[in-house]
């Protein structure tokens, strides 16, 4: 009797852990909020996006915590603001870290969303960008594989295997190479076409999934391309011209090749009904590249267009078959929710660990329309005063967004911008004349987290960038 209940204890801890759900995580690299088709693109078609759009839930108040890459990141990695880790900026050489008050790469003693899987029974990988340590010169960053992936596959900013990029364009007779020093951080090293790099991560994630579904684990898979990021490098036989279409050209090549991904998880039905797919873009687009829709700035600004971000989440097994095709309107989160709120449904408790996020679970699987509680709060990169170096207009520094109000302001509060983004999307008409107790209110809540952040050295980056002239 005792062997049996032994035999039948073992075979329910199995058959629990194999119907945990898995998740995909997409993160699309500088992509804005209008650039699907489905979210308004009318210059381009990203047909495989908007099918699984169309069998899932479109979420339009998502944010992510940063509108630049590393923090961005490593907000979505940690659940926990990129602050809290010295993540203010992308990451660079080491010089300009130290001079930006950057870390040189994440710690690896920050919580991470795959560790606590790996630590529950999770199959872990990861495959794509990574930049969050282990790029130019940082050559002593751990291995992706620190930080709880059990594989990995990167690019250029990461330790560990990697694909590199190969380039052409029209009338080349020979590829080019780029960031051919990226060898030295990791082997082994795939040469392949740039416009083809990521399908190579996907058939690097697909055989990934396939040995987890014969171990009888459930799997967690960052998927993160390099694209849309420029230079732009489409196939050749799709060459554009200017900066817009070649950005066009590779938003359709990324979309297509994304199809090989979504039919291999549709066309299994013990992934099709078991797994949560999750694709957004972890900051604004590029000015004159991308188009961040009805929304007011671009990547690295704290308006709308630098930190609103296209969420899209599939799970015709997971997701209330009534809101499947349907756009939630009114959930109100940010990429560190997303940490807490996948270890829910996969009823993972994390002990120990303080979020930023908040568990929002059922606003991803279509149950109710909840948002965040708490205010989501944003600080500048350290070196983007102004959104380049080329541009005159010196932009906020501190922003937070607390239901229907967005305020952004100056590091001690002065310059307020208040914005009723129910009203006001594009963040058009400023209402802190008008709203001083408000104003206020939200001013003392805002300077209290920067406060209580590590502080970068963006103040003493932005006194010394150049003033607008006056006229």
């Amino acid at each position: 009797m005792r062997f049996l209940a032994c035999l039948l204890f073992l075979l329910g801890s199995s058959l629990s852990s194999v119907a945990r759900p898995n998740f995909v995580m997409v993160f699309i690299d500088d992509m804005g909020w209008g650039d699907f088709s489905c979210f308004g693109n009318k210059d381009a078609k990203t047909p495989n996006i908007d099918r699984i759009a169309a069998e899932g839930i479109r979420f339009e108040q998502f944010h992510v915590n940063s509108p630049i890459c590393s923090p961005s990141r490593c907000a979505l990695t940690t659940g926990q603001y990129p602050q809290r880790w010295r993540i203010h900026s992308y990451l660079n050489n080491r010089a300009d870290n130290e001079r930006r008050g950057c870390a040189q790469w994440l710690d690896p003693k920050a919580p991470t969303l795959a560790r606590m899987l790996q630590q529950n029974g999770y199959a872990t990988g990861h495959f794509g960008k990574w930049h969050l340590g282990g790029q130019r010169d940082v050559d002593d960053a751990p291995p992706i594989t620190a930080y709880g992936f059990d594989e990995s596959l990167t690019n250029f900013e990461g330790m560990g295997p990697k694909l590199l990029p190969l380039t052409m364009k029209p009338g080349d007779s020979e590829p080019g190479k780029i960031w051919a020093d990226a060898e030295r951080l990791g082997k082994p090293v795939t040469w392949m076409q740039r416009s083809k790099i990521t399908s190579g991560f996907i058939d690097a994630a697909i055989p990934f999934i396939d040995k987890a579904v014969a171990g009888k684990k459930p799997f967690f898979v960052n998927l993160w391309p390099d694209d849309v990021h420029g230079p732009w490098w489409p196939p050749t036989d799709k060459w554009a011209q200017g900066k817009r279409g070649l950005y066009l050209s590779v938003l359709e090549e990324m979309d297509r090749q994304f199809g090989h991904l979504f039919d291999y998880l549709r066309s299994n039905p013990e992934l099709r009904d078991n797994t949560l797919l999750l694709i957004c873009s972890d900051n604004g687009p590029e000015p004159g590249a991308g188009s961040a829709g009805p929304f007011r700035g671009s990547k690295t600004t704290l308006y709308e267009g630098g930190t609103r971000s296209p969420l899209i989440v599939w799970g015709p097994g997971l997701i209330d078959k009534a809101k499947a095709g349907s756009v939630n309107t009114k959930s109100i989160f940010a990429a560190f929710d997303l940490a807490p709120s996948l270890l829910s449904i996969a009823k993972i408790e994390a002990k120990d660990i303080a979020f930023d996020g908040e568990d929002i679970a059922p606003a991803l699987l279509g149950q109710k329309e909840v948002s965040r509680r708490a205010p989501i709060f944003w600080r500048r990169p350290p070196d983007r005063k102004t959104a380049s170096p080329a541009l005159p207009e010196r932009l906020p520094d501190l922003a937070m967004r607390d239901g229907r109000w967005k305020l952004l302001c100056e590091y001690d509060g002065t310059k307020p911008q208040l914005y009723d983004l129910d009203k006001d999307r594009g963040e058009s008409t400023n209402l802190a004349a008008q709203q001083s107790e408000l104003v206020t209110r939200m001013t003392q809540a805002l300077l209290a987290w920067h406060q209580s952040m590590p502080p970068d050295n963006g103040p003493a980056l932005g006194a010394a960038q150049p003033k607008k002239k006056k006229k």
